[in-house]
């Protein structure tokens, strides 16, 4: 009886996302398309919306995701694996990661949806001027960046991914990386049922990227809101997202867009592709590179101006992933990779810049300082 009824659960979800797209274009996206193309791929088609330079891309959508798990039939033995297992255990939980990848991963994507990825992919291949445009597949999962809980880094991306079979692989692989035994353990202690969470997966034009880093418009130290901080690397961003290096540090004016700190650290390694695997590889710095600064101060500002633009359109606080193409001349060669909310200072409660007014002239004094227009 229940494998009977695997084909009709199938043929149920199949028709319930027939009312959505399988697979969209980030400029088709706003904010508002979180249970589509969850949180990333939305934000993408937002920083595009508000005129913020994003390297073009699609997403397979969450309908998409879901048609893919009904069609391998696997959601109640996943559910089975992961209610009787202690979580505790470590090495069963990782035991039980590894099945569910590989199921997940052993299944093929229904025809019509493999279909459109690959005229997706080859339309973007033909906007980027290159055969194969080499991309990035990234997983974007409905619940993350959410503002009482991050789940951004729980699932899995893949860097300079070419040819439509390769992307089709990595699709799958980014849907399996829901089942990691970090992101299983992460769900399960802030209480997320997996049939709240979906997956979409988006697939972006890599930037080829001279330099790369983060940007906070709110100092991930202190708090302080004045100001927006900038670290930066040679090479990919992994290398400072992971912490491989020590990278350089720039503060920078929020209102004026001048720099009032640097620091040039010595940068050992950096990452980069290897063009005979198109993959990405750790490489040393050459030594005459180590302590160049890694950005030149107009692309300094540029990002700041940037990052201040991308706050004003989101009203908080964010954490930006951005990147020098080196392909592209200047001024047009900066690009955002992804935004999101910043969670750990802005869900804290603000302390008042000023004390209560006790005179016109401390009123005025404290309406100049919290930045309110005087009547």
């Amino acid at each position: 009886m229940g494998a009977s009824m695997q084909p009709m659960q199938a043929k149920a979800v199949a028709n319930a996302a027939s009312a959505q797209p399988l697979v969209v274009w980030f400029e088709d996206c706003r904010k508002e398309s979180v249970p589509l193309v969850g949180g990333k791929c939305s934000s993408l088609g937002e920083l595009i919306h508000a005129g913020v330079r994003v390297p073009p891309g699609f997403a397979l959508t969450t309908a998409g995701f879901r048609r893919f798990m009904a069609d391998a039939g696997i959601a109640r033995e996943v559910a089975s694996m992961l209610a009787g297992i202690d979580m505790q255990d470590l090495d069963a939980l990782e035991a039980a990661s590894q099945r569910i990848r590989a199921m997940i991963e052993a299944h093929d994507f229904a025809r019509d949806i493999e279909d459109e990825v690959a005229e997706c992919y080859r339309k973007l291949s033909l906007r980027c001027g290159l055969p194969a445009a080499p991309v990035a597949v990234r997983s974007s999962a409905t619940a993350e960046d959410l503002e009482d809980a991050s789940f951004a880094g729980q699932q899995d991306t893949y860097l300079w991914v070419r040819g439509v079979d390769e992307v089709l692989h990595h699709m799958r692989k980014c849907i399996s990386s829901l089942y990691t035994a970090r992101a299983i353990d992460y769900r399960l202690k802030h209480a997320f049922d997996d049939e709240q969470l979906a997956i979409s997966v988006g697939v972006q034009k890599m930037a080829n990227a001279y330099t790369a880093g983060v940007m906070f418009t709110i100092h991930p130290a202190n708090g302080d809101r004045s100001v927006i901080v900038i670290d930066s690397n040679f090479g990919f961003g992994e290398s400072v997202v992971s912490g491989e290096v020590t990278p350089d540090n720039f503060v920078v004016n929020k209102v004026t867009l001048d720099i009032i700190d640097r620091t040039i650290s010595q940068k050992l390694v950096c990452v980069t592709v290897d063009r005979k695997t198109q993959t990405s590889q750790t490489t040393e710095v050459p030594l005459e590179r180590q302590r160049v600064q890694s950005l030149i101060d107009d692309e300094i500002t540029e990002l700041a101006w940037m990052g201040k633009r991308i706050e004003k359109h989101y009203g908080r606080p964010m954490d930006i992933e951005w990147a020098v193409d080196k392909d592209l001349p200047a001024g047009g060669n900066i690009f955002i990779l992804q935004a999101r909310p910043e969670t750990v200072w802005s869900s804290r409660k603000q302390a008042p810049v000023a004390k209560e007014a006790a005179s016109a002239m401390d009123y005025i004094l404290s309406a100049m300082l919290t930045g309110k227009k005087l009547g």
